[in-house]
């Protein structure tokens, strides 16, 4: 399982550039041009870190969101572009080289006239096949291409770590069959306008690919996606390691999930022999698979049509494109406009991953082959050294905090400790890179790129099974904004994220520790939290917590969820404290974590005051300004329903409320807005 740090976490200045003879935001870490002074911090603490920037800079069109990490992955994401102009500007029709293959994918997207010229041709011989179906079992195999082509299925299937048995790998299902954002989009009123856009943009479409009666198909489409909506889990029933571990034979699937063809759709996976699954939304599939065995054949084929081509769309002619970017980008991103060619070209060949809370992700990128290449101009080994000292001394401060808990009994702190001790830690790239030897592209094929490579992609995965566990698998690219605690025993911070405001080697370590620190933090505690405390120190699935602790930390739990389901990012639109709760126990942990880190930093002396701020207020400031940034209503009411973690002001507010030392460094009173009195604060660690 992969945890994501999730929207607007960013690193440092790319440390290719660390040596910069100033801080890039000022002596003390951060812009003070971005407060709004008029606001007092006990009142609205993001407000006052972040008010004026707020207010001066708006939403570009081509986006659903701004931040100070969208500004940083625009850096990211120039440096990207001229990496693959230079690649393209030389590239054969069938390249041999890694440069040269990233070269002419590239060059193959950003040709508009020969792609507008293809029209709907390069789908014909896969809706042709569609067409062709002549069975639920046909269909079944056709979903079992969802990895390697444009497929959409009613189960999505991943290989990763046993969770019960950490040496070797597992094949895991889980539930599928929505083009919307989440079943919320389906069942509930709020999104009545989003489900008719959907319906209307699924005909759209199908009369593109020249589908028999679109409109009539469109909507036996968003029927059936709603039936199969109201049988699945919610989100927050997801996260729940233990219900969502259930291992089984495809014998006994094929009894338990009847009404889909459980053998076709692994043959379409070119996983036939395998003999074992571990199903993740165990009650839902017999319901999901019972909505596809009494659907008729021809409105499944509509079905899989559909979904082929919206996938396949942002490769297309304009008439696709644009098409796929009013519902994806417009209806439920909030974007007025489109983006420029050559972003979505970066996009298609860089993975769209990179960029941290973009709805749009490439589906059959380049992105580890053009992250060897990032990584090797932007990011030197000097790099790996800076962050791996950071990230041992937010483990130094865990290890004391965990020693000193009052809540936790020897016999947890003891396991926890064994863990702790355990984190791998991954900075920068992989130490391996993958392979693209075998991969075909050409300059005029853009879709037939996509195709082979999500082919080869996932051709690597399925070779993993039988074979050992690679402990220093990475997944995210290098280049990804972003970061991530895999198996919740792993931490992994790409090159990506390594940039100002989060870290600046020539800034003041109190920002860095807030920024950064708070990040390392946050990753550091999810090991620990309501689903890290299931695996153990093996990565093996099992809760080391006594019932005494565990009961404990769940009320103390509870009562944070409590308080994140009372903010409104929105009038009448609140945080899910359930869903979130793991996210909102990290970032509180995270920012906890930092603030002792910073401390022993000083081995005893004084912290400096710095542009009239004391280190304790910078800790709080760092914390602050990495979350700066806002998103359209539309990708906030998207994020409330379908994210893990709290928007971004509460990842602000909703933390410092709960830090005893916030209210002495600002001198948070009762009367201010914010004030909780100590009896009303959660502290876990």
């Amino acid at each position: 399982m992969k945890r994501s740090i999730g929207l607007g976490l960013l690193f440092s200045a790319l440390l290719a550039t660390a040596a910069m003879a100033a801080p890039q935001y000022g002596d003390a870490g951060f812009e003070l041009s971005n407060r709004d002074l008029s606001t007092k911090p006990g009142d609205d603490f993001f407000q006052y870190a972040n008010g004026t920037w707020l207010k001066n800079t708006p939403i570009p069109g081509d986006k659903s969101a701004v931040s100070l990490r969208l500004a940083m992955s625009d850096l990211t994401e120039q440096r990207l572009h001229d990496l693959l102009e230079a690649a393209s500007a030389s590239a054969p029709h069938k390249p041999g080289t890694l440069e040269g293959k990233v070269g002419a994918y590239y060059k193959s997207f950003m040709d508009e006239a020969h792609v507008e010229a293809l029209g709907a041709t390069p789908l014909k011989a896969g809706i042709d096949t569609i067409r062709s179906a002549k069975s639920r079992s046909d269909i079944a195999a056709l979903m079992g291409r969802n990895n390697a082509d444009f497929e959409n299925a009613l189960a999505y299937l991943y290989i990763d770590v046993d969770l019960k048995n950490p040496d070797v790998y597992a094949i895991y299902l889980t539930q599928g069959g929505l083009g919307l954002p989440d079943r919320d989009y389906y069942l509930s009123k709020d999104f009545e306008k989003e489900k008719a856009a959907y319906e209307s943009h699924a005909a759209t479409l199908l009369s593109l690919i020249g589908w028999k009666d679109p409109k009539d198909a469109a909507a036996k489409i968003v029927a059936l996606e709603t039936k199969i909506a109201d049988a699945s889990w919610t989100r927050a029933q997801q996260r729940d390691l233990s219900n969502t571990y259930n291992p089984m034979s495809v014998d006994a699937l094929l009894q338990y999930a009847p009404g889909f063809d459980w053998r076709a759709y692994m043959k379409g996976m070119k996983l036939g022999d395998a003999s074992r699954v571990i199903v993740a939304e165990k009650s839902a599939f017999p319901k999901i698979a019972a909505i596809f065995g009494s659907a008729d054949l021809d409105t499944l084929k509509a079905w899989v049509a559909y979904h082929y081509a919206d996938n396949a769309s942002p490769y297309l002619s304009k008439a696709f494109a644009d098409a796929w970017f009013d519902l994806h980008g417009k209806v439920l991103g909030g974007q007025k406009e489109q983006k420029l060619r050559w972003k979505r070209g970066v996009q298609v060949v860089a993975g769209g991953d990179f960029l941290t809370g973009e709805r749009l992700n490439y589906f059959g990128n380049m992105g580890w082959g053009v992250g060897e290449l990032f990584a090797a101009k932007y990011f030197p080994p000097s790099a790996k050294a800076k962050i791996e000292e950071l990230v041992q001394n937010l483990k130094a401060a865990y290890r004391v905090r965990i020693q000193n808990l009052d809540w936790m009994g020897p016999e947890t702190k003891k396991e926890a400790l064994e863990k702790l001790e355990t984190y791998n830690i991954k900075v920068g790239y992989p130490d391996n890179p993958r392979d693209y030897s075998s991969l075909v592209i050409l300059d005029d094929d853009p879709l037939g790129n996509a195709q082979r490579s999500a082919a080869l992609e996932w051709a690597y995965h399925a070779s993993k099974l039988g074979k050992p566990v690679d402990k220093s698998e990475w997944f995210m690219t290098p280049q990804t904004n972003d970061a991530y605690n895999g198996s919740l025993r792993d931490i992994v911070f790409p090159a990506g994220i390594l940039q100002a405001p989060m870290f600046d080697a020539d800034a003041d370590p109190a920002y860095n520790y807030g920024a950064i620190g708070g990040v390392i933090g946050h990753e550091l505690t999810h090991g620990f939290d309501d689903q890290g405390r299931k695996i153990d120190a093996k990565g093996a699935l099992r809760d080391w917590w006594t019932e005494t602790d565990g009961k404990e930390f769940e009320a103390r739990a509870s009562k944070l969820g409590a308080q994140y389901s009372s903010y409104e990012p929105l009038p009448g639109l609140h945080i899910k404290g359930e869903l979130t709760m793991g996210e909102n126990i990290a970032d509180a942990g995270g920012l906890t974590l930092a603030l002792d880190a910073y401390h022993a930093s000083l081995h005893g002396k004084p912290a400096p005051v710095v542009d009239g701020y004391t280190g304790d207020q910078r800790v709080f400031l760092g914390w602050a300004e990495a979350w700066c940034g806002r998103y359209t209503d539309d990708a906030i009411r998207q994020q409330v329903v379908s994210d893990p973690h709290s928007y971004r002001k509460f990842r602000v507010n909703g933390v410092v409320v709960n830090i005893d030392a916030w209210y002495a460094a600002f001198g948070v009173k009762p009367g201010n807005k914010m004030y909780l009195a100590p009896k009303d604060r959660v502290h876990i660690w």
